[in-house]
């Protein structure tokens, strides 16, 4: 095993057997893309895992939604700031033993929130927490970008992102049956850092940094000219912070993240009050959603590299726009139509989540390997900066003006996106004309 640091490792030396090579690609680059997908699904088994726990934790301890919601502003908004912070740290460090840290100290964390019950102690470790959840997608960046060439980096940045459903989804079902059990809220944070930790060991194992870490050439596609008179810094200006399309997709971020997060933290709420079904159905409902959308994630990414030559703008703008158009018929279904209506919102879901996987695409292939991590960490700031207007804001709308208005606003977010997003079309993907292992 190579040694232990988070410095980037030295290169090995080079395999030159073509044979070799060609088996080395086979061995390394499926493993890297399921153990990064495994790895980011287990963040979400030391992050989502509150959500169940909560009700148990406002009856036992007596703390209120107010506070609890608290917990989940600061530490969303914290998570944000970590990602693009640690996307700058993740571009200079050895991915897989950074992965792995930040995955190992939020399962550490998880088991002392789990031995708590003082407010300020459960709120300062939630938020702790979420700077070092902000050490998981990054270094998946980096790895990604650095394994693929940038002609397929669109389908298995998509099969990656399946992490999020699957890691949201599995954590949820397991910690609602430990909770129904036991009743013991305690044991939705022992058991997933249990598991997480577990996973942080396997990263150790199993993940490696860059292929030249490992004596194999870079795969073609990602070669460039070396920079070695520029700093990081320079290189980071250079490649992200004066990149006007990589600022494009980090705004177009903003909306799509307010259509996700406003069916995701609203939808049961929305569907009981405005459409009036009952609670039981609405969640299956929002699930729906988001198994379309995973659907419609996988969908693009695979036609954002076969028809658009990895071009993410084109299909990004598209979706936007039918996202628009399903969200506007929902909004006028009869509530009574409840297929239509289950129809109506997995549309949304569908073409929602192809953008949302597409953003990372675009900016990482603009930013090459050199600086992904730090492009992808700079539209994070943005999708979670959104909160404010799909949490909050919403709120404040539905509160005054009742749920009309919601819908005017989700349409209205679905067309600027697509607007931003055909700003965007221009943008070149570098290297894509190479042939690839």
């Amino acid at each position: 095993m190579q040694a232990l640091s988070l410095r980037p490792p030295p290169p090995a030396p080079p395999i030159t057997d073509p044979e070799a090579i060609r088996r080395g690609y086979s061995h390394f680059r499926p493993r890297i893309l399921i153990w990064t997908t495994i790895g980011y699904g287990a963040f979400y088994f030391v992050r989502k895992n509150l959500a169940v726990a909560m009700p148990l934790i406002e009856h036992q301890l007596h703390i209120s939604k107010s506070d609890l919601g608290l917990f989940l502003t600061l530490h969303g908004v914290i998570y944000g700031v970590s990602k693009f912070a640690n996307g700058m740290l993740a571009d200079r460090a050895n991915a897989r033993l950074f992965m792995a840290l930040g995955l190992a100290v939020s399962a550490i964390i998880n088991v002392f929130f789990g031995l708590s019950s003082a407010l300020i102690t459960l709120g300062l470790l939630w938020m702790l927490n979420g700077w070092f959840q902000g050490m998981g997608y990054p270094p998946c960046a980096r790895l990604l970008t650095h394994w693929f060439a940038p002609r397929e980096l669109a389908t298995k940045m998509s099969l990656w992102n399946a992490s999020h459903a699957l890691g949201g989804g599995a954590i949820v079902v397991l910690c609602g049956y430990l909770v129904r059990n036991s009743n013991n809220w305690r044991l939705c944070f022992f058991v997933p850092a249990t598991i997480a930790m577990t996973i942080a060991v396997a990263l150790i194992i199993f993940l490696r940094d860059t292929p030249e870490s490992v004596g194999l050439p870079e795969i073609e596609g990602t070669r460039e000219t070396p920079e070695p008179s520029q700093r990081f810094s320079q290189v980071l200006w250079r490649r992200v912070f004066s990149d006007k399309y990589i600022w494009i997709a980090s705004l177009a971020n903003f909306f799509v993240y307010t259509i996700r997060y406003a069916v995701f933290d609203w939808g049961p709420t929305m569907l009981k009050e405005f459409k009036g079904l009952d609670l039981t159905s609405a969640s299956w409902m929002v699930a729906a959603f988001e198994v379309a959308g995973l659907a419609g994630m996988l969908l693009t990414g695979w036609l954002t590299d076969r028809v658009f030559r990895g071009r993410g703008a084109p299909l990004s703008m598209l979706s936007m726009l039918l996202c628009g158009l399903a969200v506007f018929l929902f909004w006028k279904a009869p509530p009574k139509a409840l297929m239509l209506n289950t129809i109506l919102l997995m549309a949304a879901g569908f073409f929602v989540y192809g953008p949302q996987a597409l953003v990372a695409v675009i900016v990482a292939n603009r930013a090459t390997k050199h600086a992904a991590a730090t492009a992808v960490g700079l539209t994070s700031i943005f999708g979670y900066a959104s909160t404010v207007l799909s949490g909050w804001g919403l709120g404040v709308l539905v509160q005054h003006h009742g749920w009309p208005p919601v819908f005017m606003c989700l349409a209205a977010a679905a067309f600027v996106g697509a607007l931003l997003f055909a700003l965007a079309l221009p943008a070149k993907v570098s290297g894509y004309s190479d042939s690839h292992h």
